[in-house]
């Protein structure tokens, strides 16, 4: 399995990078997903805005899209898109510090790929028990 980072005009400011990369191992491992490649892409809320104008026709800020890639029945492969502006804004407005917004945001791209979704309430207050349960381990 590879985690790999990557920065489109942020650079992710986390040390060490290592204990998010295993944050993301072990959500894979304990839901039983198997992965090929999972890339975090860090970016700006602007380069994340024009991605969810151009591609899925959404007109506001978001701190995370994530793209499976994969073909049906195959391991996963994805690209996850994450905006660092966003990150820093929310744990402000959540009183959380910026580290632990960013181990959350992690894991929540890595839940959606495991089937886990946050549309109604009730999956809402699933993927942040998920969310909580992994995160507590960093």
């Amino acid at each position: 399995m590879k985690v790999k980072f990557n920065y489109a005009d942020r650079k992710l400011l986390f040390s060490p990078k290592s204990t998010l990369k295993e944050l993301v191992k072990t959500i894979f491992f304990t839901e039983t997903i198997e992965v090929n490649r999972v890339d975090y892409i860090f970016c700006s809320d602007q380069y994340l805005l024009e991605i969810n104008q151009n591609i899925l026709n959404h007109d506001y800020y978001t701190d995370i899209i994530t793209f499976p890639l994969q073909d049906k029945g195959m391991p996963i492969k994805s690209e996850i898109y994450i905006s660092l502006d966003r990150v820093k804004e929310n744990a402000a407005t959540h009183n959380t510090s910026p580290r632990k917004e960013i181990a959350r945001v992690i894991a929540h791209g890595a839940l959606h790929l495991c089937g886990y979704k946050d549309k109604s309430r009730k999956e809402k207050i699933k993927m942040r028990e998920k969310e909580a349960f992994y995160i507590q381990h960093i």
